[in-house]
């Protein structure tokens, strides 16, 4: 029997189809989703209990001298319970702020630590202190004192506060070098557990670190310091294997959504990566405020794989141009002729939208947040059908027409638009202006694009695709490929300049955690793709991540919880 002449069209189509591997995690989270919402009273009235002595611990401290309510603050901010007391923290550093900057009384003799400290806390909370400050650690010819050569917390704390540079900061930039080379001489001079430290800080500084993935570690360098504060430390914990329990409820749910769509079945060619899709929602933020929203987004996130896979591992040309039209205008009639997997995903984008609707209309903001996730989602399909034409066409952009659309096809704008909808502080002047291109946005786009393509070109260059932006370097301005991955990663860091500047520099139009999403995002791609490794696609390389925050609780001394 000789099939249809559709049927052979369709059997004889080469599609740029790729194997992923199989997620690594299965049904592990799918447990959760059935557990009551409930948490443990008992665990609940341990975290407030601890709550209130530390805000009293907290209190005392402002009386203390200014290192050690500097250093206080740090830790709270570093075991991730910084947000039970924000009132606080903001207070205690506006305090600062006016007598220490406005007032010109920096301590001329203060240490490097100090300085270093002062300037980062500050910077972090957006006030505009000078980088001068650390034209005193100089000496008379303009370098800097060797005297800070020998000293570790100086140097770490110094090496820290550079990555909070902007364009301006000259002094930062030698500041980042000198601590960088003087800490890696010291590594092989010190005991394993410094060295430890000194390495851990080298590859990944707390500013451009997530929060959540670091608490951990911190908890761990904390509990061994001999002057530790035991109630904090204990809070932390507590706090953590809380929180923990409300992730976990929220990936079950996503997990159960994805299982009862089949997309293993009806769209086999898409990566199912929803783990790893949850772990960027942790990294947004991980405060229990945000619950929907990270729910939604999990589940947006594993959307917007279908569509990349979609364009990039499925479709041709001309039914991407079909799919691309009806995400435009809405319209599933245009897609009638294309295989039934592209229609699962155009169903899920439709039915995604639909919940977002019923999420918001109770709070009367669906008028204005649905019109924009529609208009996210079409902005995302624009900017993979360019791509997918420029594949199809063996056409290699410049580097810059390469970024501009890449800004679109990183889907950092589509997650801040979802994320930020389900918040309180939502509206419409907000989203209008995620939607006006703001600088902030944009670099932290850049970043995921190209630390993205650093990371998967050399997989994605094995079979036809699109050009990435290490070949669109290479070919631009006639470098190699080492070349090209040191011109990108000097880009890198003046976006993250971009979003220094942004962030000291935001009105108060803009709420701060909206900009803390585009800088999380921002640190996410950091560490999803640190080392040139695509540790989204090949997930065993979170996993040790994953375990840390969704699967392994942080043990915790009762005895030692009683006594306090």
């Amino acid at each position: 029997m000789s099939l249809p002449s559709s049927t052979l069209a369709v059997a004889e189509l080469r599609r740029p189809c790729v194997s992923y591997a199989p997620t690594i995690w299965g049904d592990t989270f799918l447990q959760h989703a059935s557990q009551s919402k409930e948490t443990d009273d008992n665990m609940k009235q341990q975290a407030e209990k601890l709550k209130e002595k530390v805000k009293s611990i907290f209190q005392s401290s402002l009386n203390q001298n200014i290192v050690q309510k500097l250093n206080f603050i740090d830790s709270i901010q570093r075991l991730g319970v910084s947000y039970h007391f924000q009132r606080e923290i903001n207070q205690a550093l506006e305090q600062i702020y006016n007598t220490f900057t406005k007032h010109n009384t920096i301590n001329e003799d203060g240490d490097y630590h100090f300085i270093a400290l002062l300037f980062r806390l500050l910077r972090q909370q957006g006030y505009g202190i000078s980088s001068d400050v650390f034209k005193k650690f100089k000496n008379g010819q303009g370098s800097f004192n060797e005297t800070l050569a020998n000293d570790v917390q100086g140097l770490c704390s110094l090496y820290e506060a550079s990555h909070l540079r902007i364009s301006e900061d000259d002094v930062l930039e030698e500041a980042c070098d000198f601590s960088k080379t003087k800490l890696k001489s010291l590594v092989k001079q010190l005991s394993p557990s410094v060295a430890a430290q000194i390495n851990h800080c080298l590859r990944r500084p707390f500013y451009r670190s997530v929060p959540r993935f670091e608490i951990r570690h911190y908890m761990t360098l904390f509990e061994q310091d001999p002057s530790h504060n035991e109630t904090l430390l204990n809070f932390a914990k507590v706090d953590f294997n809380l929180l923990q329990k409300l992730h976990n409820k929220e990936i079950g749910h996503v997990t159960k959504w994805r299982k009862d769509s089949n997309f293993v079945t009806l769209v086999p060619y898409a990566r199912d990566r929803l783990v790893e899709s949850y772990i960027w929602c942790l990294a947004i933020s991980y405060k229990p405020e945000y619950s929907n929203a990270r729910t939604f987004v999990g589940k947006l996130i594993q959307v917007i794989c279908l569509l990349d896979d979609t364009y990039d591992a499925y479709g041709t040309v001309q039914e991407l141009e079909l799919f691309t039209k009806a995400i435009q205008r809405w319209d599933i009639s245009h897609i009638r002729s294309l295989p039934e997997c592209m229609k699962v995903v155009f169903e899920t984008v439709l039915q995604l939208c639909e919940e977002i609707e019923l999420l918001t209309r109770e709070n009367g903001k669906s008028s204005f947040v649905v019109p924009h996730f529609k208009q996210a989602v079409s902005n995302l399909t624009k900017g993979y059908m360019v791509e997918a034409k420029w594949c199809h066409e063996h056409y290699i952009p410049t580097y810059e027409e390469y970024k501009a659309n890449g800004v679109l096809t990183s889907c950092f704008s589509y997650m801040i638009t979802s994320f930020i909808s389900l918040a309180e502080f939502a509206t419409e002047s907000v989203l209008d202006w995620i939607f006006s291109d703001p600088s902030i946005i944009n670099a932290a786009s850049v970043i995921g694009r190209v630390m993205d393509d650093m990371a998967s070109h050399k997989f994605e260059q094995q079979r036809v695709h699109v050009a990435s932006a290490v070949e669109c370097c290479m070919k631009q301005y006639s470098i190699s490929e080492a070349e090209a991955y040191n011109f990108i990663h000097k880009d890198v860091e003046d976006c993250w300049k971009v979003i220094n500047e942004e962030c000291i520099k935001s009105s108060d139009d803009i709420p701060k955690c909206v900009l803390d999403c585009a800088v999380n995002l921002a640190r996410i791609s950091e560490v999803s793709y640190e080392n040139h490794e695509d540790k989204y696609t090949n997930a065993k390389l979170l996993k040790d991540y994953v375990s840390s925050l969704l699967v392994d609780p942080v043990s915790i001394d009762q005895e030692k919880l009683t006594a306090i």
